[in-house]
């Protein structure tokens, strides 16, 4: 099923500008009930896209999935942008190969397309009192009404995002993330967390691990990103056990919204 580019309306939440100092979920309702369109296509504020095409591929969806790719604005980019990266690309061949498989376990509202009647009737399941998270609640919402959700490889309808440049708004972003975790109640989602959880807490144990998850999780980045360097990639792997503690009991324990 494609649609003309008229017959989507993109939806930009945009903190103090269409949020009513609510937060992005309440500027999300607002734009997506005022849309005329049967879809919507919601992207982060700071995402870059330009698509060329007249007319998009939605596969029949009630929620496609949309690639992403992390880049920096630099020539030379720093050791934490490397790092993000990295990270970044095995996080996306995570979330496409999950959906292709039908069991997705992740997404983000930086670049979605969804039929516009379907988010309004999950709105109240997005947890409207915590400020983030809108994109994996509504996927959660969707997968337990059963609704169809795809996933979309194009290069045309990939959003560049940009890294982190400070130690402290890295942070606070994956606290962020983390601190939703208690919310979660999709079984594959818990699944894949707690694997990641008991392979890294395994790491710390048992430091041998890291010759059976290196090469498995260089793969799934360089499958991403070809420009990861093997010893950035070693150096994430190496770190992540202590990044994945640290990041986790921030986000369920300290306030950072």
């Amino acid at each position: 099923m494609s649609l003309e580019r008229s017959q989507i309306t993109i939806v930009v939440p945009r903190r103090g500008i269409n949020d009513e100092g609510k937060g992005k979920k309440h500027a999300l309702y607002r734009l997506i009930s005022a849309a005329k369109t049967d879809y919507v296509w919601m992207r982060d504020d700071d995402v870059v896209l330009e698509v060329k095409g007249e007319r998009l591929e939605v596969k029949g969806a009630d929620l496609l999935i949309l690639p992403l790719r992390m880049a920096s604005e630099n020539e030379r980019p720093s050791l934490l942008e490397r790092l993000q990266i990295a990270e970044y690309a095995a996080i996306q061949q995570l979330t496409i190969e999950t959906a292709k498989r039908g069991h997705a376990v992740m997404c983000s509202g930086a670049n979605l397309i969804v039929k516009r009647d379907r988010w309004l009737e999950s709105y109240a399941d997005l947890h409207p009192e915590i400020p983030s998270g809108d994109d994996m609640f509504l996927l959660e919402s969707f997968k337990r009404r059963g609704l169809k959700i795809a996933v979309s490889e194009s290069e045309e309808l990939t959003a560049i995002v940009r890294p982190h440049t400070s130690w402290l708004a890295f942070f606070r972003q994956r606290m962020r993330w983390a601190g939703k975790a208690p919310k979660y109640t999709d079984k594959d989602i818990l699944r894949c967390g707690a694997v990641v959880l008991c392979m890294n807490l395994l790491q710390l144990v048992c430091p041998l691990v890291l010759l059976v998850k290196f090469p498995i999780e260089y793969r799934m980045i360089r499958c991403r990103e070809k420009s990861v360097s093997l010893g950035t990639a070693l150096l994430l792997e190496i770190a992540y056990p202590i990044y994945i503690l640290y990041t986790l009991i921030g986000g369920l324990f300290l306030k950072h919204w």
